[in-house]
């Protein structure tokens, strides 16, 4: 299941290098650019182009932390995404709560900095999280990873319609 990972050369695990991912990136996109087979057999042809979209799948997906997170889970059988997980706690979705009503009351009143203070808050909520991933899968703690994946979505979702607004 750590394939993406093979493919760009990178240990399997949350903190990763990300320089090494973009220039990878940048290596293998041009070496399987399906134009550069464009005088090949339609097999290599059709081998490049799927190639292709494997590296721009896995790029996506170590790229995004979110969905790095949820791709390293699964390689433990774990699918943090799962639709039977939806169980959070009181505390979070209280704050849930509180920030979406920031968010509205803000857009009744056209209050950009209010709107901004908001993006910039949940924000450092997410870095909080991304470091609480990063040492969840450090100690193997899975099943908190997984919690923490399904928290990181939903602020991932706030922070959209936040953009929206602005």
């Amino acid at each position: 299941m750590s394939q993406y990972f093979n493919l760009f050369q990178l240990p399997a695990q949350f903190d990763l290098d990300e320089q090494k991912l973009e220039q990878t990136y940048r290596d293998l996109a041009a070496r399987f650019h399906p134009d550069k087979f464009a005088a090949a057999s339609t097999f290599e042809q059709k081998q490049a182009v799927m190639m292709s979209a494997t590296i721009n799948e896995a790029y996506q997906t170590l790229k995004n932390p979110i969905d790095r997170a949820s791709y390293l889970l699964k390689a433990q059988n774990i699918e943090a995404d799962a639709p039977e997980h939806t169980a959070f706690s009181p505390e979070f979705l209280m704050q849930q709560m509180e920030w979406r009503e920031t968010l509205m009351d803000a857009q009744m009143a056209q209050d950009q900095a209010a709107i901004a203070a908001l993006d910039e808050e949940i924000l450092n909520e997410q870095q909080s999280l991304f470091a609480a991933l990063n040492s969840a899968f450090a100690k193997e703690d899975y099943d908190n990873a997984a919690q923490l994946v399904r928290h990181c979505r939903f602020l991932n979702k706030l922070r959209s319609e936040i953009a929206a607004a602005l």
